[in-house]
């Protein structure tokens, strides 16, 4: 089953550093590999639990797909980050 994402704390951020964001959902540990991508990026993260990865935003304009994809399981549902 692919990972569900339910909120992004914050849904903001800078256009020209880099960010820390928090991603809750399910679904995110002993599940094999996972790449976490906002828009065609994809970034560094940690795995906190199976509900919450801390990913680190790259830098970006207007607003993409935050998505966590799961080698074996698919592509999550996406959530909305907008560069301000």
């Amino acid at each position: 089953m692919a990972a569900v994402l339910t909120t992004l704390t914050p849904n903001t951020g800078p256009a020209t550093t880099f960010s820390t964001v928090v991603i809750t959902g399910s679904g995110f540990s002993n599940v094999g590999p996972l790449t976490v991508r906002f828009g065609t990026q994809a970034t560094t993260f940690t795995i906190d639990s199976d509900t919450q990865i801390t990913a680190i935003s790259p830098t970006g304009t207007g607003t993409v797909d935050v998505t966590v994809k799961v080698e074996l399981d698919g592509l999550s549902n996406a959530l909305p980050f907008t560069y301000v």
